[in-house]
């Protein structure tokens, strides 16, 4: 089976006016699981990183500049066609806006709306670390 190795960003923020942590949630906007919601992210290049990895794609996907902080957690699921290994890293915005290039929407969901978008499977596997953040 294919081996696919990714890192995925869990961005944490408190929001200014509730004051409650949340993270940012997208929705994929191609490939066999358009639609699906996800912690952003992509695959690691040879040599990189799942930190550099993840900053590298949050700057391609977001155009933003993010610091991976630490690993959450490391989640492996078997998809149809492939094996998913995907480093979960918490990370803070350093500077940008979140601009969707790549994925058709995003929200920011806190512990009470996390569980209310249809994660894709290997998204769910990390749900309960990122409820423990949150």
């Amino acid at each position: 089976m294919k081996q696919v190795t990714v890192s995925g960003a869990i961005i944490l923020r408190t929001n200014p006016e509730t004051n409650k942590k949340e993270i940012f949630a997208t929705q994929r906007g191609y490939g066999d699981y358009k639609d699906g919601w996800e912690i952003p992210g992509g695959k690691l290049e040879p040599g990189e990183t799942p930190e550099q990895c993840i900053e590298r794609e949050i700057r391609e996907e977001l155009a933003t500049e993010v610091k991976a902080e630490k690993i959450l957690g490391v989640v492996d699921y078997d998809y149809p066609n492939f094996h998913l290994t995907m480093h979960c890293i918490l990370c803070t915005i350093v500077s940008g806006d979140l601009k969707l290039l790549e994925h058709e929407a995003a929200k920011w969901v806190t512990k009470e709306t996390l569980r209310s978008v249809d994660w894709l499977p290997a998204d769910q596997l990390i749900l309960d670390k990122i409820e423990e953040i949150l």
